[in-house]
């Protein structure tokens, strides 16, 4: 199974991911944990690229096709053999994120990011998404907590910018089955519970259409 998290900066995806990662491996399941931009080698060399301050020169399209590279090599080098080889694959963003922060956050159009991710990720799509949504307030708030050079280029945006972002991702939730769109404001442990519970509902679904 391809399990994918999303939401904004802060929203507690990542903490999500690794107790899902806990669960999984308490019932004997075989993991592979990623993020993105990143997983491989040349991935990884290429999330220092955009994640780097001192790019503030990069042009949006840039941005959105060094995701793409980084994305196209983890597909391929990663994702797909590890599936194939009955691995639960989770992803710690995926590409709803360029989706929502290049399209609708840059204004590069949604329509066209979807078209380049279509390319980009082949038959990997996920099974399922969990978007943890949290307001923009909230992102500002919490971002007040880190120190601002422990901030990537991306973290840095303006509020314009991530409430466009936000608006993106409630459009695909509203509009794709595969999503569970969650209350980031919640408990961690009641976030915990859903993603297991829905997890839940998932296999038994595809249990009952194998038999």
């Amino acid at each position: 199974m391809f399990i994918t998290f999303e939401g904004l900066d802060f929203c507690g995806k990542s903490t999500q991911v690794k107790l899902l990662k806990d669960y999984l491996l308490k019932n004997n399941h075989r993991i592979e944990l990623i993020r993105e931009p990143g997983g491989t080698k040349i991935s990884e060399k290429i999330r220092d690229i955009l994640l780097d301050k001192n790019n503030h020169e990069m042009f949006d399209e840039t941005e959105l096709l060094l995701f793409s590279a980084s994305r196209s090599q983890l597909v391929r080098e990663f994702i797909i053999p590890r599936l194939k080889e009955g691995y639960y694959v989770i992803s710690d963003r995926f590409h709803d994120s360029s989706t929502a922060y290049q399209g609708y956050g840059r204004g590069l159009g949604a329509d066209f990011v979807a078209k380049l991710n279509d390319i980009v990720i082949g038959e990997a799509l996920p099974d399922i998404t969990f978007l943890i949504d949290i307001p923009v307030e909230e992102v500002f708030k919490r971002k007040k907590l880190i120190k601002n050079d422990q901030l990537d280029r991306i973290e840095v945006s303006e509020r314009n910018f991530y409430e466009n972002v936000r608006n993106g991702y409630l459009n695909l939730a509203n509009n794709n089955k595969r999503f569970k769109l969650i209350d980031g404001t919640k408990s961690i442990d009641e976030i915990h519970q859903i993603i297991i519970n829905d997890l839940k509902r998932l296999e038994a679904n595809e249990v009952g259409n194998v038999e």
